[in-house]
């Protein structure tokens, strides 16, 4: 019976490392993606003044916490009708940016009409 109970325990010990390790990676995931929420407060207010400053200006028409890998996304819509997405890190910073490829805002098939 001793060499019963050692190997429940064993194989009890290395389910339950599974099940951790498991749930481990699911909240490593959820962390680690984008989740899209809207910039609020503060961090909206910061965020769209170095974002504006770095286009020139424009219109904000969408901003989001951690898109991307970068700490803060916003998207602007410039006088001329193109669209960019400027990251942002933590600090504000902008730390690179990139053109829209969903289109122009208000563009419905999503083409470069250039």
């Amino acid at each position: 019976m001793n060499r019963f109970n050692r190997r429940t325990k064993w194989l009890g010990g290395g389910v339950l490392a599974l099940v951790l390790a498991a749930g481990g990676v699911a909240v490593a995931v959820a962390a680690g993606g984008d989740d899209d929420a809207p910039l609020t407060g503060t961090d909206l207010d910061r965020a769209t003044q170095a974002a504006l400053e770095y286009t020139g200006g424009g219109t904000v028409i969408e901003t989001e916490v951690g898109d991307d890998g970068a700490a803060y996304g916003v998207e602007i819509q410039r006088d001329d009708g193109t669209v960019v997405e400027v990251q942002l890190d933590s600090s504000f910073k902008v730390t690179g940016d990139e053109a829209d490829d969903d289109g122009a805002a208000g563009d419905d098939d999503g083409a470069n009409d250039d």
